[in-house]
């Protein structure tokens, strides 16, 4: 226990550190935030790794399906896109869902050979045909309207603290329509269906401009509480005040409130997830699901149906990679579909739960502020370091390389990290119990 301690406040020095000497705090409290978020979703992985080891690689897939939660719940809806096509694009969306449906029972229902397999394959291409003929040009009129801002259908308006749940509803049932046809797979197997449907995912957001305007951006500026904007702020003269006593300028210093804000926040949402997962996997059912992970085939021995469990398991991760993703889009106000990047919102928390320890729910917040300090920090002081290394040497084309480079530094020092603790503590540096 003692050690953990340890770790804790390790890390917790490196903030100060960070805040003291290396950067301000408005930076330190920048990256503060980015870790504390990716360490909700290490915390969704280790449920699903470290409880039943699934081993999902499209953490990205189900975050940006959290950031567009964000779009659908709290931007405005857009009426002249409603008229021009709305209903036509919902129409065209349940023929292509009925279309699915339809072809499951058939298959169900007749029995298996040639007369099926023609059966099947005259449902999908006849309800292809009829999905884009009236999809296709309701997303063309709705496309249209006012392409330079909108272009869009809109959300519903809702308050942006509403898309936080929303966000792991939407990844939970994207969760169960993947685990439904993709948990029957090998580990291997579910690993590349997972990274697939995730990249599926991300390209959708990026070409369908009348869900999110695509690659052109939502900007999104509501705030998920009831606090001034940093304008508003620089202009209250109470304000003005206390940041000149505390030493601040006033736009720092209103930047600095608008971060601790969102701190606390994400700490109340990771503090109760935290406490949640622990009451879980001290449970029964955390002791039934480790013990599916250890020996499937003595479990399915013992009556269990291991899929419908993994099935669980595969959503609640999921929905907590949700809620982590909308509430990283909510405090970057944008979604941006180009951000979600494999290496960024797969590799990054994998390396999280592997460092801090898979199978333990400290183990992954210590991973992610740890491994989430490192990511931006490295980044920020890259370039520092690298034209330090090469002050000395001869201008040419080596140096400009090496210099120009300097912001792969942190793939490297993530490499390193890596490495570090699978020779020195391959467990992470909180073990399972």
């Amino acid at each position: 226990m003692s050690k953990n301690l340890y770790l804790f406040a390790g890390v917790v020095a490196l903030f100060l550190f960070t805040g003291l000497v290396l950067t301000s705090w408005n930076q330190t409290l920048l990256i503060l935030n980015f870790a504390l978020v990716s360490s909700i979703m290490a915390l969704g992985v280790n449920i699903q790794w470290g409880y039943a080891g699934l081993f999902n690689t499209g953490v990205m897939g189900f975050a940006a399906l959290g950031g567009l939660a964000v779009v659908l719940v709290n931007s405005r809806p857009v009426p002249e896109a409603w008229s021009a096509g709305g209903f036509g694009i919902l129409a065209g969306l349940a023929l292509g869902a009925l279309t699915i449906a339809a072809t499951i029972f058939l298959r169900r229902r007749m029995v298996k050979g040639r007369a099926r397999s023609l059966a099947t394959v005259a449902l999908l291409v006849g309800g292809f045909f009829l999905f884009r003929a009236v999809f296709d040009p309701a997303v063309d009129a709705v496309e249209a309207i006012n392409p330079t801002i909108q272009g869009n259908l809109g959300g519903l308006g809702l308050p942006v603290l509403l898309a936080w749940p929303a966000g792991g509803l939407l990844a939970a049932l994207a969760a169960w329509g993947i685990g439904k046809t993709a948990l029957g797979l090998r580990s291997d197997y579910l690993a590349i269906a997972t990274l697939g449907i995730a990249e599926i995912i991300v390209a959708v957001m990026k070409n369908e401009d009348w869900l999110a305007r695509g690659v052109k951006m939502m900007d999104l500026k509501e705030r998920p509480w009831p606090v001034p904007y940093e304008v508003s702020l620089q202009q209250n003269p109470r304000f003005l005040e206390l940041a000149t006593n505390w030493g601040f300028d006033p736009v720092s210093a209103s930047s600095v409130v608008v971060k601790l804000c969102y701190m606390v926040m994400i700490l109340i949402v990771l503090g109760l997830l935290i406490w949640l997962s622990e009451r879980a996997l001290n449970s029964p059912w955390g002791r039934m699901m480790r013990a599916i992970r250890d020996n499937e085939d003595a479990a399915r021995a013992m009556g269990k149906d291991v899929t419908k469990k993994h099935l669980h398991i595969f959503i609640l991760g999921s929905a907590v990679i949700g809620i982590a993703g909308a509430m990283l889009t909510s405090m970057d106000g944008i979604l941006n579909p180009g951000t979600y990047q494999p290496l960024r919102f797969t590799f990054l928390i994998w390396v999280m739960v592997i460092v801090g320890g898979s199978g333990n729910n400290w183990g992954a917040l210590l991973g992610g502020l740890l491994v989430g300090w490192l990511w931006l920090i490295v980044e920020t002081l890259g370039p520092m370091v690298m034209g330090g290394i090469t002050a000395g040497m001869a201008p040419g084309p080596l140096k400009s390389h090496l210099v120009d480079s300097a912001q792969h530094m942190r793939l490297l020092t993530m490499g390193i990290i890596l490495l570090l603790v699978l020779r020195f503590s391959p467990r992470g540096l909180i073990p399972e119990k």
